[in-house]
Formats: structure tokens, C-alpha cells, sequence
């Protein structure tokens, strides 16, 4: 009697949690009891595993696609160079994401910073973490290899598509304002680019906004040192 509970238990732990579709995850984090999101940087998943999943990324900026299985979230996307990285001090969401809805989300572009211009080839490592009303991290990476003849639409099956009811908003913490999906960089698709009710930080879950705000400057780089 105690194992269908076990699964009902470790099926309900999976559902809390979050999973990478664009670019190839390092390996899935959701249905191997061998990681765990909480582990920082990378949900545990060893580094050796990374040239067997890298992604042709172009080198100017590319998508990403979540699988969200969280009511809402608190996203930030960070990147560090080469084979195996430590410290993700790069940030393509210098303004975090406010993320509400479960489901599939895109980005169909994301912008590197202006300091950064990778050359073609070269290896990096994009790490996603995600905060939630815990107030906990989950993490998890996408190994990609810079491409100067990638393009933003290779988005694995050819189609960056958010979930309906799935949208976000840009959390611009310098002037306390916020911007719909459908103006901020980086953008969404489907759902997210109609999202409504974007307007202003007050439609932000505010119960928890003012710990997350303390803590995003850590979340953004990863706790790299």
C-alpha cells in the first residue's frame, strides 16, 4: 500500500517544478530522482553531460521555451561561457519576469548583453532559475554552441507558441513600473503577447514581491561567486 504513494508523492514533487524545452535541457531534472532543481547551478545534472545536448544558438540571441508548472513564478535567465561554467554572470533578464500561468512559455528572442559577443563556436551555458511563494530557487541549464548562421526561429520544432493563459511581465525594479508582453524585450508569443491587466507593478504578487526583489540580484547571477 505504501508504494502508490510514493509515486503519487514523487508525481506531485515533478508537477511543482519546471522544465526546459528550447534549447535541450542538460538532461531532464523532472523525472530522475537523481537531481534536484534546488541544487544550484544546475539541478545537480554534471557537467559532463553538456557537449552531448549543446544547441546551436545564434550569436546574437535566440528563444528559449519553458514548461511552467508552478500557478506563478519569478524568472531570470543567465548565461556564462564556455565548457564548464560556474559562474553565470551574464544576465538576458536584467529585469526579471514576472510569470503567471501554467503551461508553455516563449521567448522568441532574447538579447545578449551589449558587452557580450560570442564568437562563432563557442560554448556556453544558459541557466533559468525560477522562485516561487516558497521563496526557494530552482535551477536548471541548456548547454548551447554559438552560431553565426543561427536564426531566432529554430526553435527545435519550428514553432515558439505560449500556452493560453500563460503570459508574464517585465519587472523594472529601477522605476517601480512594469511592461506588457507584448512591448518588453524580451518578448512572447501566443498568449503572453495579449496578456492583460500588465500595467503596473500592483497587478505583481505583492505578498511576496518585496523579499523577491531582495533576493533577484542573486537569483539573476546565480549565486556565482
Amino acid at each position: 500500500m505504501r508504494a502508490p504513494l510514493v509515486v503519487l508523492v514523487s508525481a506531485g514533487l515533478a508537477s511543482a517544478h519546471f522544465g526546459i524545452e528550447y534549447p535541450v535541457w542538460r538532461a531532464d531534472s523532472l523525472n530522475n530522482e537523481s537531481y534536484s532543481q534546488y541544487i544550484f547551478p544546475c539541478a545537480g545534472v554534471p557537467t559532463d553531460l553538456a557537449n552531448g545536448n549543446r544547441t546551436d544558438w545564434p550569436a546574437t540571441g535566440g528563444s528559449l521555451s519553458l514548461d511552467l508548472h508552478h500557478p506563478w513564478s519569478y524568472i531570470y535567465i543567465n548565461i556564462g561561457l564556455g565548457d564548464n561554467v560556474t559562474n553565470f554572470n551574464y544576465s538576458l533578464t536584467p529585469s526579471f519576469l514576472n510569470e503567471t500561468g501554467k503551461g508553455i512559455l516563449c521567448l522568441d528572442h532574447l538579447p545578449l548583453p551589449v558587452d557580450l559577443a560570442p564568437s562563432d563556436g563557442q560554448h556556453a551555458t544558459i541557466q533559468v532559475v525560477a522562485g516561487g511563494k516558497s521563496g526557494s530557487a530552482l535551477y536548471n541549464c541548456a548547454d548551447i554552441t554559438f552560431r553565426t548562421n543561427a536564426t531566432i526561429t529554430n526553435y527545435g520544432n519550428g514553432n515558439c507558441t505560449t500556452s493560453e493563459g500563460v503570459s508574464y511581465q517585465v519587472v523594472v525594479e529601477q522605476t517601480n513600473t512594469t511592461s506588457s508582453a507584448s512591448d518588453a524585450s524580451p518578448t512572447a508569443s501566443g498568449a503572453a503577447s495579449t496578456a492583460t491587466g500588465a500595467g503596473s507593478l500592483s497587478s505583481v504578487n505583492a505578498p511576496v514581491l518585496t523579499s523577491v526583489v531582495a533576493m533577484a540580484m542573486v537569483f539573476m547571477y546565480g549565486m556565482s561567486s
